[in-house]
């Protein structure tokens, strides 16, 4: 038989093998690294848009912050305002009261019986005043007594100087429903 050497052909075989393996490894680590790159670069990429996203949202949730606190203070305001608008309405609803309190005490006065003083304080009118009779201070406590526009009148004093009796009564206002003073 012949005698064939093979082994030239193996070791260029086996340099082939080993160039193909190292150009393999390079390769597949090159491969590696660019997937790595890209995995990163891709995962940096979602942290930017997240990071974007929350900047966004902390932006949204200040403005709509700042609008409740606007909100509020608007509110605050309102609520004065209504206050405000209540204690006029009520100031004007109280005025005629007022002129229909005094028209009413004209009304009730007998005759022979003279006012010193009217005095109002709070929902109190204090009468100070004359009359040649006690039956004219009676008469006076029941005509308020019957009016609408007072309560139960409460006498404090009566003195007598010579003809004429010096008295003093108050009597509480009251506001009448609108059916009831017309």
């Amino acid at each position: 038989m012949a005698r064939i050497n093979l082994r030239p052909w193996r070791e260029e075989r086996n340099v082939a093998l080993q160039k193909q393996f190292i150009i393999n490894i390079v390769i597949s680590a090159l491969i590696g690294v660019l997937l790595v790159f890209g995995v990163t670069y891709y995962f940096n990429l979602q942290i930017e848009r997240q990071q974007a996203r929350n900047e966004y949202l902390q932006a949204e949730s200040a403005r709509l912050d700042r609008e409740i606190r606007e909100i509020s203070e608007l509110n605050r305001r309102r609520a004065q305002l209504l206050e405000r608008l209540e204690a006029i309405e009520q100031l004007q609803g109280t005025r005629p009261v007022i002129v229909r309190n005094f028209d009413e005490l004209v009304r009730v006065i007998p005759d022979g019986l003279y006012y010193n003083s009217v005095v109002r304080s709070g929902q109190r009118v204090t009468i100070d005043g004359y009359s040649e009779q006690n039956r004219d201070v009676s008469n006076l406590m029941r005509n308020l007594d019957s009016s609408i526009w007072f309560g139960e009148p409460t006498l404090s004093r009566v003195s007598a100087s010579g003809a004429q009796r010096q008295f003093n009564l108050s009597v509480p206002m009251r506001s009448p429903l609108a059916e009831e003073a017309e």
